[in-house]
């Protein structure tokens, strides 16, 4: 309703008030006072009485009169109160009083650390005797059905970055899958594994690549159990894990192997030695790029400090995410990105998937569930458009005040409709700043 339909409408109801207020006034006046025999001040407090509704509404008429017909006057005011207090801001690579009121939201999102130890299940806690025996089986090909595959060649810790670098990896025969192999690194962080999100904990994934016809070719669980029986040399160390005389099952094999898996964790990046305190461990672009990861909304998916919404950190609303949410033509056809429904219906035309970790991204080429993306950048630009809708181009942003908050660990700052291609590589240098340094001493570089 316009200004000009408020005004009539109070004109009318202001009408309707004096002619109400005028037939009660009598009713009380010639009726109901005579009958109840009150005295003249007790006959106008029966008048307010029977009239409060009537009260009610003239007060907020005038309230809207007020607002209606001085707007500035009134709203500025309430607007100058809710201005926040100056705070630190990043300028130029230093620390500055904020001159600006910056716009706070009411909980406002707070950066953490990951954490050095990974939980583990009350039924499966983690012990060194099981770290050991999992290490073992992660990289035993003898769990394939050729013998020729383990879980380490599509998943390699102790020379890559927890993958294979390939768009898509190879199993038992020379078979290739459909999918690209996510990163073992810090997956004990996960609350659901695989692509589509279909295992519940790291117990459950550590069979399913065994059982794979394509990536390890085992027929079934008692045909693992008889292979790792069969070697004498496994006796012993089940026997320090799980106990004397207990038989080796596909249980005690999952639980090894996820036991290990705990133990590959990265909380010594860049970003996790400046969310601890060490203002210095970010570049000027990388504090740019993580404000911008969060006020684009790249933290709606990936949060916490494993950076995906489908860790066991915080309870997430949803695991998986639909991909894409916005149609780009270009992109589709280029990478191919609906191609696999994922956990959706078979010829759906948006993807259901897990929600991954960004943790090591930038050592862990090429992106996205087919591997078709093999630049950083690119995979940035991506997420921005078919994600985030956002424009993506090489215009200039102006004037930007990001402010970090030690206390608090937040930061925030005005957002921007279009992302220019210098945001693009802030957001770059960001996510490179979540590789472990280990990890990327051992690849040579941070991405």
């Amino acid at each position: 309703m316009g200004q000009a339909g408020l005004v009539g409408f109070m004109n009318v109801s202001i009408v309707m008030l004096i002619i109400g207020f005028t037939v009660l006034l009598l009713m009380v006046k010639f009726e109901l006072g005579p009958m109840s025999r009150l005295s003249a001040g007790r006959r106008w407090l029966m008048t307010l009485v029977l009239g409060s509704g009537m009260v009610a509404f003239s007060i907020k008429l005038a309230l809207i009169a007020t607002f209606v017909h001085f707007p500035e006057q009134t709203i500025r005011q309430q607007i100058a109160m809710r201005k926040s207090p100056a705070l630190v801001t990043w300028d130029s690579g230093k620390f500055a009083a904020a001159e600006q009121p910056v716009v706070q939201v009411q909980k406002p999102y707070e950066w953490r650390a990951l954490p050095g130890v990974a939980p583990a299940p009350a039924w499966n806690p983690t012990t060194p005797e099981k770290v050991a025996l999992g290490e073992r089986l992660f990289h035993d090909t003898a769990l394939s059905i050729d013998r020729t595959v383990s879980c380490s060649s599509c998943h390699d810790v102790r020379n890559g970055a927890g993958e294979d670098h390939r768009p898509s990896s190879t199993g038992v025969g020379g078979q290739v899958g459909n999918r690209n192999a996510p990163t073992v690194w810090n997956a004990a962080f996960q609350a659901v594994l695989f692509w589509d999100g279909r295992a519940a904990s790291l117990e459950d994934q550590a069979i399913g690549p065994p059982l794979n016809p394509v990536e390890m070719g085992m027929p079934s669980a008692e045909a693992i159990e008889q292979r790792v029986r069969a070697d004498v040399s496994y006796r012993e160390p089940f026997a320090r894990a799980f106990g004397a005389d207990r038989p080796i099952t596909i249980r005690q094999i999952a639980a090894a192997i996820a036991a290990y898996e705990r133990t590959l964790i990265t909380p010594d990046a860049p970003y996790d030695r400046f969310v601890r305190g060490d203002d210095k461990a970010l570049t000027t672009a990388q504090l740019r790029g993580m404000e911008l990861f969060q006020s684009v909304g790249c933290i709606q998916c990936h949060s916490g400090p494993n950076f995906s919404g489908a860790s066991l950190f915080d309870p997430p609303p949803s695991t998986q995410r639909l991909f894409p949410v916005f149609d780009s033509p270009e992109y589709m056809k280029r990478y191919k990105l609906n191609k696999d429904p994922g956990a959706n219906a078979p010829g759906s035309k948006q993807a259901v998937w897990r929600i991954p970790s960004l943790r090591n991204v930038a050592l862990t080429a090429p992106y996205f569930h087919n591997g078709s993306v093999d630049s950083l950048p690119e995979a940035v630009r991506i997420m921005a458009t078919v994600q985030r809708g956002r424009q993506v181009g090489s215009g200039t942003n102006g004037v930007r005040a990001v402010v970090w908050s030690k206390q608090d660990r937040t930061i925030a700052r005005n957002d921007t409709a279009v992302l220019s291609d210098r945001d693009v590589d802030d957001i770059v240098a960001f996510l490179k700043s979540l590789s472990s340094d280990t990890l990327a001493a051992r690849n040579g570089n941070g991405g």
